[in-house]
């Protein structure tokens, strides 16, 4: 396949999850991102409204691992508004 839309949308989760963000529905999102040709934008748009279907993200971490959330979305080069749209989306 090679496609980048596909690179690495599971490590990405598997970052977040190491830095104590709890995932609800966590095997609807992984589906959904499988599916999308661009997985970064259905990503923002399911943090953003992913609630509806049980998509959640919560830290657990009390903002203490910040610096290793916003380096996941560095690494995978998420946009500023993607990193501002799951900021919102944290149930603390």
């Amino acid at each position: 396949m090679g496609s980048l839309s596909n690179e690495s949308f599971d490590q990405f989760l598997d970052s977040l999850k190491k830095a104590g963000i709890t995932i609800s529905n966590e095997a609807e999102l992984r589906e959904r991102l499988a599916e999308a040709q661009r997985w970064r934008f259905a990503f923002q748009t399911l943090a953003a409204n992913g609630k509806v279907i049980g998509i959640n993200f919560e830290d657990h971490s009390e903002g203490r691992n910040e610096a290793e959330i916003s380096r996941a979305f560095n690494e995978f080069q998420f946009s500023e508004k993607t990193k501002a749209v799951f900021s919102a989306s944290l149930k603390h």
